[in-house]
């Protein structure tokens, strides 16, 4: 097994065999949302567990990136409580 860490910018991507993962924070980082996101869409299940390190912490894949990427995309927000004209 080959590791390799690739940094850039203070980016910090590991590659396993070929293949470049992000930690968290990283993730987090390129994707646009918080660390907190993130872990609540993992616990609804809106994103699908990815690999994990010997240490057990999480590894997404460009892949994995690219599908948080787009569930950020489709958040909607919505006004709730009663609007200025309402008063």
């Amino acid at each position: 097994m080959l590791i390799k860490t690739r940094e850039s910018n203070k980016s910090v991507a590991i590659e396993i065999n070929g293949q470049v993962y992000y930690r968290t924070a990283e993730t987090c980082s390129r994707a646009g949302i918080s660390r907190a996101t993130l872990f609540r869409w993992l616990k609804a299940g809106i994103l699908r567990e990815t690999h994990r390190d010997r240490r057990g912490w999480r590894m997404f894949t460009e892949k994995d990136l690219d599908l948080i990427r787009e569930e950020a995309e489709t958040v909607k927000v919505e006004y709730v409580g009663k609007a200025r004209d309402d008063e």
